[in-house]
């Protein structure tokens, strides 16, 4: 296993930074949407395991590569063997840590082998940390900063939420439409606050002009496309669950 280090090799701090968010998401999509298979992957009766986020961004639980030393720095090992002696948050956000790590690693490893200058190098780092860390995207912290930096926007925003889980492609809320004269204003500051929302599987914050849905239990909110919820499916959802809340409805 080469972390997808045979598919390319980014040259430019752009094609780094491309390389980076390419693996973030992937390792994202494991810990949240995909939660419930990379839990079952990681299976504490098999060898050591990693988790590798590929720049197309699938990821993977496989067994660390043979060569020594290896084509890229290499994830956490073992990650399986902590599963059940830890609780599935405090496993999950372990995992999320050194995946964030491995990604900075590989990040300036590629930096190192193409002879970034300084400049380059502090380009890079300013580009990757201005993108929140699995890590936070995985135990809410980025929501929770977010809201921070825009705490009246957000209490004008958790009214609008009250009045409806879903916001469709124009930012509007479909179930808040049958009262026109309350929700433009209301509206308006959905709009506002939804530059700031967070989405709780891919943890980016763009993509304000896509559909959106609310989780009923954890209250994070998620692309329609990260979590494969269309327009027309989330009107016949009474209470959307996200998968990661489905998941440990299950395990309970």
């Amino acid at each position: 296993m080469e972390g997808g280090a045979a598919l390319y090799n980014p040259r430019t701090v752009e094609e780094v930074f491309k390389d980076f968010k390419g693996r973030r998401a992937a390792i994202v999509k494991a810990l949240t949407t995909d939660v419930q298979e990379f839990y079952q992957q990681c299976d504490p009766e098999k060898e050591n395991l990693c988790l590798y986020g590929l720049p197309n961004e699938e990821w993977e639980v496989n067994l660390p590569a043979e060569e020594v030393p290896p084509e890229l720095p290499e994830p956490a090992l073992g990650i399986n063997f902590a599963r059940d002696g830890l609780s599935e948050k405090e496993w999950l956000s372990l995992v999320a840590i050194h995946s964030d790590a491995w990604l900075l690693s590989v990040s300036f490893y590629f930096g190192s082998r193409f002879s970034f200058h300084k400049e380059d190098r502090k380009r890079l780092f300013n580009m990757i940390n201005d993108v929140p860390t699995i890590f936070e995207v995985v135990t809410g912290m980025a929501k929770k900063q977010s809201k921070d930096k825009s705490s009246s926007a957000n209490q004008n925003g958790n009214k609008s939420k009250s009045n409806s889980k879903v916001r469709t492609s124009d930012g509007k809320s479909s179930k808040a439409m049958q009262v026109k004269d309350e929700d433009e204003e209301v509206d308006e500051e959905d709009e506002d606050d939804h530059g700031e929302t967070l989405c709780g599987a891919c943890g980016d914050s763009d993509g304000a002009d896509e559909f959106w849905i609310c989780c009923d239990l954890c209250e994070k909110w998620f692309h329609g496309k990260c979590v494969k919820i269309t327009p027309a499916r989330a009107e016949h959802i009474k209470q959307y669950k996200c998968p990661s809340c489905s998941n440990k409805r299950a395990r309970a």
